[in-house]
Formats: C-alpha cells, structure tokens, sequence
C-alpha cells in the first residue's frame, strides 16, 4: 500500500472529488474547524498545527480579532476595484510603510504577484538606466513563485519541470557566498538587482551568516542596484521581528510580503523604498483584486492583533525554545545533521529523504511538513503557547528518532 492510500485508510472519511485538477498530492485528511494553534477533523479528532498554514496563519485559527474584523467589513464593503480611492488600503499602505520604513506599496493577492511586481520594477529601473538586457543575480536553492517569471527565478528543478523556455534573465550564485555576486558584477555591466530571501523557506530553512544581508546592502549600494528581499515566508514576526532584514539594521529597496499579512485571507505587497518607489506610473501595473476592503481590513487587524499582543517577542522566545529544545533531545543522534532556524521558522536536516515523517506526526495528532526532501520544517503560529512549544519538542523529538532507526 502507498505511503497516501495507507494514510487515506487511517484519516479520511470525507468524500473524495475527481474533479480537481492532479496538481497537489493531498494528504487525506480533512479539517473542519479551528481555533488558536489546533485544528478539528469532521470525526472531532483534534491536531496541533505546527505549520500553520505554510507560514500563513501566524495568529492561528480563527483569531477572534481578525474574524470580527472579517465579519464587520464583509457586512459592510468588499470591493469596488482600484478605479476608486480606497480608504482602508491608504490605512494599510501607510501603517505597513511604518513598520517597514518604506515609502510605497502595491497591493496584489499572492506573493509569487508579490515578486513579479518587484522583478518588474526592477526592469523598470533597468530601462531608467538605459540598460535594454537587464541582468537579476538569484540565488541556488531559492523559491519564489510559480508565474514563469518567479519560476525562473526560482532554483528547483522539480518546480520547473515542464515549463521550458524559462526566462532567462536570471544569474544564479551560491547563497550567502558574497563573493560569487563579487564575481557575477566584475564581469557584468547590464545587472540590475540582488533578489533573495533573508532565510530560505522553502529551501530547507537555510538561514546566512550574521552579516550577510549587511554585505549584500553594502554591494547594491557600491554598485548602484536595487536589493530586494522575499520576505513572504519570513515576514510579519516570523523571525521575531517585523520583517528579517530588521535584525541587521538595515533597509532594502524592495520587500515582498503575503502570506500571514491576510492571516488565510489573501493579500500580497510590494513595498518600495527611494527611487524605487517611484518607478510605477497609471498603467503600467495592476491587479483586479489587489488592496481590496475585505484584503486591507484583515490586514490591518492582523497588524494590529501583533502589536497588541506583542507575537514579535512571543517569535522571539519559542523559536529560542524550541530550536533549543530539539536541539538538546537531538544531540548526538546518528542521522541529524542539524537543527537550524530563526525565531519560528525552523528546520531539522537529515541525512536522508524523511517524506514518512510527516505521517508519523498525522499519528501522534501533529500537523508538520519535509521540504527539500530532508529537512522537516516546523512553522507554528506565532501566538504558540508554552505547552504546545513543549509538545512539540516531544514529538518531533521521538518521531525523528524513531524515523532514523527505523
């Protein structure tokens, strides 16, 4: 039996649809209802969620602010298109503005729309330079998007199989390898931007050097182009605080955000800084949906819930936490390799490909997931308690011991 029909056998009693297009491999189990960091199956059975959505529902489930906020607006007003002024995205552009220091937003749904708003800026920026065959340098192991052009940003091959031509506008380097980008820049003239992401989500929770994103800075400062960071997973008080690039002290260009900006409501931004906040005119970008009332409304109560609660530091503390705590019940277990992170956003590589473990939490009622085929990767909201942080610690614990000397 296949590791999805046993699992299809123990969890779900739901009716199965032959009509969605065979684009996701889904685990056969169903939630009906949530609330804080757990989630609840049609049968009543009760999961610790320690992935939250992808990194999406950083409040958990059913944040009492945010549904109320949901509720009221959606009495109220949804939309009525970008044709208009829009009072709540001139609240939400200006609080997100604060927080990240920046001087623009576009508002889009996603954050592969996120990234393609900012590659385009960055062509945009390219054209202002007179420079007609514009250059981005990327890095190995990246993910942002499934749109051709963040597909071809995008260093994963399985991702981008079947796609060909990519664009090819594109030049990989090694991540947090400074001089590589040295290299690419002493022999090309025609680069316009450094993209990346301060902490590799879907790469397998690759966090760089301490001063990596200082260097970077320092070499888009020096040779006149734009910095752009993916904070679409890191974003939001994941890492512990607002935004990655905040512990370093300083400000990019360009910042992609999505993800628990909507708290599972969809909402993406691109935020520009100095010139290139100036680069969009009438016309040459928009989105149908983008920034509307019910999108900004959420938002801002998700900024809101935040501050009040103060999840930046809660990030802080339990990814300390838990991070050590694996660390300490790992150590020196043959197969590990390490446990790495950044505030909640964590990951423990193996040494082998460790798919089986995500089924062997479903079993002990704990909800994780593998990226990059080795790494379990652990994403819990960031309104986490001390005893689901403990929980979690103990099974991720046991399962991965028990996975490496199965």
């Amino acid at each position: 039996m296949t590791r999805t029909a046993a699992t299809a056998a123990v969890f779900y009693f739901g009716e199965m649809s032959n009509n969605l297009m065979k684009n996701y491999s889904r685990i056969p189990i169903s939630f009906l209802k949530g609330e804080g960091s757990w989630l609840q199956t049609m049968s009543g059975e009760k999961y610790l969620d320690a992935l939250s959505g992808i990194a999406v529902c950083g409040l958990g489930h059913c944040h009492p602010m945010i549904t109320k906020s949901m509720q009221d607006q959606a009495a109220q007003l949804v939309h009525t298109s970008n044709l208009y002024e829009i009072d709540l995205q001139n609240k939400l552009s200006k609080k997100l503005c604060q927080i990240a220091n920046m001087d623009s937003v576009f508002f889009c749904n996603s954050g592969a729309e996120a990234n393609e708003a900012a590659i385009k800026l960055a062509r945009l920026f390219a054209h202002k330079k007179n420079i007609m065959d514009p250059k981005i340098i990327v890095m190995e192991n990246s993910f942002h998007g499934r749109t051709i052009a963040t597909l071809s940003a995008t260093d994963n091959k399985k991702a981008q199989h079947g796609f060909s031509p990519l664009i090819n506008d594109f030049i990989f380097v090694p991540y947090n390898n400074v001089q590589a980008i040295e290299e690419v820049l002493s022999k090309q003239n025609n680069v316009v931007a450094l993209f990346l992401e301060p902490v590799q989500g879907e790469g397998g929770i690759c966090v760089p050097e301490k001063e990596y994103l200082n260097n970077i800075r320092d070499i888009c400062d020096n040779h006149s182009i734009l910095m752009i960071l993916d904070e679409v997973q890191s974003g939001m008080g994941r890492t512990g605080s607002w935004f990655c690039y905040q512990h370093n002290k300083i400000t990019p260009d360009i910042i992609t955000i999505a993800k628990s900006l909507g708290n599972g409501y969809p909402i993406g931004a691109c935020l520009a800084k100095g010139v290139a906040s100036e680069l969009f005119t009438p016309g040459s970008h928009g989105s149908t949906f983008g920034g509307n009332a019910l999108a900004c409304a959420t938002a801002l109560s998700v900024i809101e819930a935040i501050e009040t609660e103060k999840l930046c530091k809660n990030a802080r503390i339990y990814g300390e936490k838990i991070s050590r705590g694996l660390e300490k019940i790992l150590s020196g277990v043959d197969g590990v390799i390490s446990v790495r992170g950044k505030g909640l956003m964590i990951g423990i590589e193996l040494n082998r490909p460790c798919h089986d473990i995500i089924d062997m939490a479903l079993q002990e009622k704990l909800l994780i997931n593998v990226t990059a085929e080795k790494v379990v990767r652990l994403l819990p909201p960031l309104i986490i308690k001390d005893n689901e942080a403990e929980l979690i610690i103990k099974i991720v614990g046991k399962i991965v011991k028990k996975f490496l000397n199965s």
